[in-house]
């Protein structure tokens, strides 16, 4: 058994787990996130809740960059306390276990790989989508972090004088729609056209960043995540249309583009980063 942790700027969530199932999980939204100690605490209390005597070891997805080797994450995204927490160090001591830390986003793409729709499929992207867009590696099985953990991400990419990041997220609604993805895709269910044509338009630049991720890693592949995943269904034709312009039609024939059918993926990737 293994302790999974996805510890994001609004919620933390842990699980033990079992051969990818989750046997017991807790969920606690993340408060007081200007105070380093109150959320190492807060972290601290969640683990014990999920903690099992007999487990390997503790695995925890953060959306920052890391030092894995030490263990040591920088300046996690939406937790402004934590510039650089040594957080190996702090669980070590405290619950007398080998702990291990890597990317929120690489953890999807291992969780996939071992227990959800990656399976069979090698090398495999994982792209989340949500308020940023991350991504991650797996390559001959093994998860590829690079030399600083940041292998892979797309989403600062140069694009149409911005980043991908500006045009393929939540971001994208909020600047060239003044709303928010789930208000727009709430609209388009109701068949409002300019919601429908504004997820046309996110589709369009979207397939922009399915072909960079295919030009540089020629995976198998594709998994995506995230919040705004869940409406893959009002972008993904707009998104095809975009892949045509694809310069190796063969590789794309076989390339598949899958989207996760389980909400607690990063968890049990985040598990599997336990040997």
């Amino acid at each position: 058994m293994r302790i999974g942790v996805d510890l994001g700027g609004t919620n933390i969530r842990a699980a033990l787990c079992s051969e990818g199932n989750i046997i017991n999980q807790q969920n606690h939204e993340l408060v007081h996130k200007e105070s380093l100690e109150e959320t190492l605490e807060q972290l601290k209390t969640l683990l014990h809740a999920v903690f099992h005597p007999e487990i390997k070891g503790i695995g925890i997805g953060v959306p920052s960059v890391v030092d894995i080797q030490h263990g040591i994450v920088y300046n996690v995204t939406n937790i402004p306390s934590w510039k650089r927490v040594e957080l190996k160090d702090y669980l070590e001591k405290e619950f007398q276990v080998p702990v291990y830390i890597n990317n929120d986003v690489n953890c999807f793409a291992l969780g996939e790989y071992h227990y959800g729709m990656a399976r069979g499929y090698d090398p495999v992207v994982g792209l989340a989508i949500g308020t940023g867009l991350g991504a991650g590696i797996i390559t001959d099985g093994k998860l590829f972090t690079g030399a600083n953990c940041g292998a892979g991400e797309v989403g600062p990419m140069p694009y149409l004088g911005k980043t991908l990041e500006y045009y393929c997220s939540g971001n994208f609604f909020k600047v060239f729609w003044q709303s928010s993805a789930r208000e727009m895709a709430e609209q388009a269910g109701q068949g409002k056209p300019a919601a429908i044509r504004a997820w046309e338009e996110f589709g369009h630049h979207f397939g922009n960043a399915i072909k960079i991720v295919a030009y540089a890693y020629d995976p198998q592949a594709i998994i995506l995540g995230g919040s705004i995943s869940r409406a893959f269904h009002l972008f993904e034709k707009s998104m095809n249309r975009s892949l045509t312009e694809f310069e190796f039609p063969e590789s794309l024939k076989k390339l598949k583009i899958l989207v996760t059918d389980n909400p607690d993926i990063t968890i049990l990737g985040a598990a599997s980063l336990v040997p």
